[in-house]
């Protein structure tokens, strides 16, 4: 039982870190594709 009063507040910190993480990167628009598939079908090749 000592271990999970280590480890419940470790596994937290760490989940609270990758969420922290994901939405930074959806906020600052990490995701978006302005030349996604759609748009490279116009362009040339050279």
């Amino acid at each position: 039982m000592n271990v999970l009063v280590v480890l419940i507040p470790v596994s937290l910190i760490l989940g609270g870190l990758g969420l922290f993480a994901f939405l930074w990167t959806v906020r600052t628009d990490q995701y978006d594709d302005n030349a996604g598939n759609a748009e490279r079908i116009f362009l040339d090749d050279q």
